[in-house]
Formats: structure tokens, sequence, C-alpha cells
């Protein structure tokens, strides 16, 4: 089960702030592929194209990993998914050292991005597992020089996005839009990695998509200062690993269109339905920062939206405690690590 102690634990005094590992973070479909990727591009980081899900999927899945016969079961499927293929590791070497070394799912991910670092000759690596914001508490007790750097989108667009996707299921008694319930996914996303994050200090750090798009030299430097690495960006665009050539997005341009990821909400909502979401996930997109569409105060405040909005905050939490906390963490994620 998961500690909920933050007390942070001071890394060694050799592993200073340029050689630890970065945590590239955030709501599903808010950019985190975009800025993993543009840390590879900018050299010196390992380039381990995948999420690793080492603390949300892996650990509850396996249970104690301090347990032999746990290891060799997480070994077994690793071994076998895309997680290990695009690694680039030894099979049998990799799996003894993470069953000698390992006893926790920050244990796993260190040594396998860690062995993969060093068959690159390279002095850092990073993750962009998007639910691991949700599990700051845990990254920390485990990695303790780890760098969250939080990157926030407009949930208006992330909505859009992951409705799109179907990424989040509305429950049984919902009849609203599925844009609704992933507004509130990412309401809720936000604002626990926010207050987890603020408890970090100095190793946590928020950055804004709209801004990392619009201005990306500002941004990116921003970023530099904070993880102590440099991010040039002539030479991430020269490199282009991934989302950076290619944008990783939902909605397909046509030939010779503008790709342009912000505000797609000011088209892609009824008036009605705008109104339903700024409802629901107003006060937080106030304050980031963002300006709401709808001026009507009625309609902003619905109170059968607040209990709508109140269950599934309810709904959220309890299914991440249960995953994280107790041994029903395994009935929450798949067996088969094959879909990854």
């Amino acid at each position: 089960m998961i500690s909920q102690d933050l007390t942070i634990q001071r890394p060694e005094a050799s592993a200073t702030r340029k050689h630890a590992p970065v945590f590239v973070l955030g709501c599903v479909r808010s950019g985190t592929t975009l800025l993993y990727h543009m840390l590879l591009s900018a050299g010196g980081v390992a380039v381990y194209r995948a999420e690793s899900n080492a603390i949300n999927l892996l650990e509850p899945r396996f249970g104690d990993l301090s347990v032999r016969r746990n290891k060799e079961k997480l070994m077994e499927a690793w071994l076998n998914s895309k997680l290990f293929r695009v690694s680039g590791l030894h099979a049998e070497s990799i799996r003894a050292k993470v069953i000698a070394e390992c006893k926790n799912g920050g244990d796993f991910l260190r040594i396998v991005m860690g062995e993969v670092a060093r068959s690159q000759n390279v002095g850092r690596w990073a993750d962009c597992t998007p639910e691991h914001l949700l599990y700051l508490p845990r990254i920390k007790e485990t990695i303790p020089n780890a760098l969250i750097v939080h990157i926030i989108r407009d949930g208006r667009d992330v909505a859009l996005s992951t409705a799109k996707l179907g990424y989040v299921q509305r429950k049984w008694w919902d009849r609203a839009p599925t844009t609704m319930v992933s507004a509130l996914y990412w309401d809720w996303m936000v604002r626990k990695g926010r207050a987890d994050g603020a408890k970090l200090g100095d190793d946590y750090i928020e950055v804004r998509f709209e801004e990392l798009v619009t201005d990306p030299q500002n941004t990116l430097a921003k970023v530099s200062s904070f993880i102590d690495h440099d991010l040039d960006y002539d030479r991430i665009l020269k490199v282009g690993i991934g989302s950076v050539s290619e944008p990783n997005t939902s909605f397909k341009s046509g030939p010779g269109d503008n790709f342009n990821p912000v505000g797609r909400w000011k088209d892609g909502y009824t008036p009605e339905h705008l109104a339903m979401l700024e409802a629901l996930v107003g006060d937080t997109l106030t304050e980031l920062g963002y300006s709401l569409g709808t001026t009507d105060c009625a309609l902003l405040n619905r109170p059968h939206l607040n209990w709508m909005r109140a269950l599934y905050q309810m709904y959220f939490d309890s299914k991440l405690w249960l995953k994280a906390e107790t041994p029903l963490g395994k009935l929450f994620v798949t067996r088969s690590l094959s879909w990854l």
C-alpha cells in the first residue's frame, strides 16, 4: 500500500539536479507526450518511446515487489510487452538486476530507466506516464530526487480530445454528453496534482500547454532552468523525435490545414454544452487563468450540476484509494500488458 507521508528524503550529494530523473506529467491529452519528446530531442536524456506505467499500473497489479515471486511475475509480463521491446535492453541481464534489487515500483522504474540511460551513454532519464500525476507522494517516496513537471492544458480542449477517444466513461445514471465527465476527470486530476505538487517545494513546476505551443523558446527556458538541462529549441526541431515532428492529435487536419491545438473549444461545443461544462469546472478554469465563454451567472450556478460534480469527484477519489491503498488495486488494472 502507498504511504501518504510526503516528507521528502533529500538525495545524496552526488545525485545532482543535472542528473535527476524528470517526470513530465499531466492529465491525458494535455501535452505530456509533446514536452517529453522535446526533452528527448534536446539530447542527454534516455530515449524511451513509451509510458512506463510503473507506479499506476505495474505496482498495483503485481503487489509487494520486495517479494521475489511478485517480481518474477512482473518480469514475465514486462519482458513480453512493448515496454521491454522499446528499451533496447538484454532480457536476462535486466531480469536479474530487477530480481536482485527491486523493492517497489519506484525501484523498478529507476533500475530499468537507469539501465536504458547507461546503454545510451546519457546522464539522465525521464518518464511521461500521465496518470503518475496521481501518485506524486509515491514517486517522491521511492525516487526522492525526482523532478516533477506538471503540464496543464485548458480543460475544455482536453475534454473534447478525451471524449473523442472514449478515455473516460460515464456512469450509468449520467445522461450528459461524454465531454462533461471528461472535463470533470480533468478537473479532479489537475486539482490533485497541484495539491500534491505544492508540497514538493522546488522539485515541482507547472507549465501551460498553450504557452509551450505558442511560445516554445521561453517555455522551454523555464523548464531548462528547473531541470538544469540545456533545451535548445533549434536542436529540438532539428532532431524532431515523435510529436515534435508529427503532432499527436485526435483531430485529423486536411491537406494544407494549419495545425492549431489551442482554443478548439470555441468551435467544439454548442452554447448549451459549453455552459454546462463551465458550470461543472469553471472554478478551476478561472483559477488557472482561463477566461470563460459563458457570462450568464444563472447558467454557471445550477445545483444539480454541483451534485453531479460531487458524485464524480467522490467516485474518482474512491477508485484511486482502492487502487493505490488496498489489495483490491489489482482488480482495477489489467493482467496483460499487451495493450501498452
